[in-house]
């Protein structure tokens, strides 16, 4: 019988241009991509229309309790009272953003959650820190 005598070869270098080319292909695509979003939408021209009805921008309406229980409607310091009056003048649908301080007393942040819920605003986001 005849052996088969095996060479084992060095593997010395790695072949990186698969690699490469894979980079290039993913760098093209990010860079293609980032153009729609640094513009924000895909960029197209809209046609125009006699009858038509504007709508009204709904922007978020921040609620802030600070570490002394103080309560401020868009920077405005407000009471409790104040702040159901002025939260019942805007739409249910409106997005309310509460943020609390972590030094507040829960019994605070509660009673903002009571107006709300008293309300029926739809739309809340509490804000946290990661």
């Amino acid at each position: 019988m005849a052996k088969c005598k095996k060479t084992l070869k060095r593997f010395d270098q790695i072949n990186v241009i698969p690699f490469i080319d894979i980079m290039l292909v993913l760098l093209v695509m990010v860079l293609t991509t980032a153009t729609f979003i640094k513009q924000g939408i895909i960029p197209v021209e809209l046609p125009e229309a006699k009858a038509t009805q504007k709508e009204d921008v709904k922007k978020e309406v921040t609620v802030y309790v600070n570490a002394k229980g103080e309560m401020f409607y868009d920077k405005e310091k407000v009471n409790a009272k104040e702040l159901e009056a002025k939260l019942s003048q805007i739409s249910k649908k409106q997005t309310v953003v509460l943020r609390s301080d972590k030094k507040s007393k829960f019994q605070d942040f509660v009673t903002v959650m009571d107006i709300l819920k008293r309300l029926k605003h739809e739309q809340l986001y509490i804000v946290t820190k990661d």
